[in-house]
């Protein structure tokens, strides 16, 4: 029996150095799909009282994942909710997918997790030259001192690489898990494993997100005022 660890090892069509691997497949196919179903969902929008099963189900992933912007960052969810939103439905949709026969998650392949961090890390300075301008933006990897801007800068790059890992280990893992198991007892653990997997689809994708807006409001505030003296005004004293 062999395991297919990645989906890039599996190549449906190739010239030379141009070759289809399932990977790219699944990537649009996961595209495709989270396109037509917020088409259809979004067509029809209603205001009123009777709304639909779909404009119902949209209207509680986006107020969930408001709050959970909200809560973490204590700003306006609106300007990360593009952003957030979308890596947190991709990995949604491509890890609950794997539990469809055929389909090979392209969260499996470290070449989707790394753009997703790549992703990440371009985000971290363009919302923070966004809020503090770019000298701003950038006077934040000499703090506290010059001394510390190539720590902060390996910083940036290994928390980049981290959440790549992090999120292609814990798919192939789980794949090389479910096909182990699979093969031990093929009629009881597909069961059990596709819960587990629609389980820890759902983690992975919230602690990426997670992780990825905790970054992202770290380069926003970080040149906020920070602690109670800040509030004090000159000249208040004996008041």
């Amino acid at each position: 029996m062999t395991v297919d660890i990645t989906p890039d090892t599996i190549v449906y069509w190739q010239a030379g150095p141009m070759r289809l691997s399932a990977t790219l497949v699944f990537t649009w196919l996961v595209m495709l799909l989270m396109f037509l179903g917020s088409w259809l969902v979004t067509r029809r929008l209603s205001t009123g009282h009777k709304l639909s099963r779909g404009q119902n189900l949209l209207e509680v992933v986006v107020g969930a994942i408001q709050d959970q912007i909200q809560s973490v960052t204590g700003q306006e969810s609106r300007r990360y909710l593009p952003f957030i939103g979308t890596l947190f439905l991709f990995i949604v949709v491509s890890n609950v997918l794997a539990v469809v026969p055929g389909f090979h998650p392209p969260t499996g392949s470290l070449s989707t997790t790394a753009a997703l961090a790549l992703c990440v890390f371009v985000a971290v300075p363009v919302y923070g030259i966004a809020e503090h301008g770019l000298v701003g933006h950038l006077r934040n990897y000499i703090r506290p001192s010059v001394f510390m801007l190539p720590f902060n800068v390996i910083g940036e790059l290994s928390r980049t690489l981290a959440l790549a890992i992090r999120l292609f280990g814990n798919v192939m893992s789980g794949t090389m898990i479910a096909a182990m198991l699979l093969a031990i007892a093929p009629f009881f653990f597909p069961v059990l494993m596709q819960a587990l997997g629609l389980l820890t689809g759902l983690i992975q994708a919230y602690i990426f997100a997670i992780l990825a807006l905790v970054y992202i409001a770290a380069a926003t505030r970080a040149h906020e005022p920070q602690g109670p003296e800040t509030a004090a005004q000159p000249g208040t004293k004996g008041d």
